[in-house]
């Protein structure tokens, strides 16, 4: 009975977890839409780095090619236009 209880408890954690995808702001390359070009010679999986400016940062964010060769942000980071 502990094990169900377990198990029932645990599945409605997993269930509420919210998908921890990254939204394109202005400057992403995917702002507005997946590119027209895809990169059929880069090997699925890899990733790649793009710098821009947001008005007050430096925003760079990784990208990486999904099977669909479609691109996925998976990461973001911010950092000041001038270093400390």
């Amino acid at each position: 009975m502990k094990a169900l209880s377990a198990a029932i408890l645990g599945s409605l954690f997993l269930a509420g977890c919210a998908s921890t995808e990254i939204a394109p702001i202005p400057g992403s390359i995917t702002y507005n839409g997946q590119p027209q070009t895809k990169l059929t010679r880069s090997p699925i999986g890899s990733t790649f780095s793009h710098d821009f400016y947001d008005g007050t940062r430096v925003v760079e964010e990784t990208y990486q090619i999904q099977p669909d060769r479609s691109l996925k942000i998976v990461r973001r980071e911010y950092r000041s236009i001038f270093p400390d």
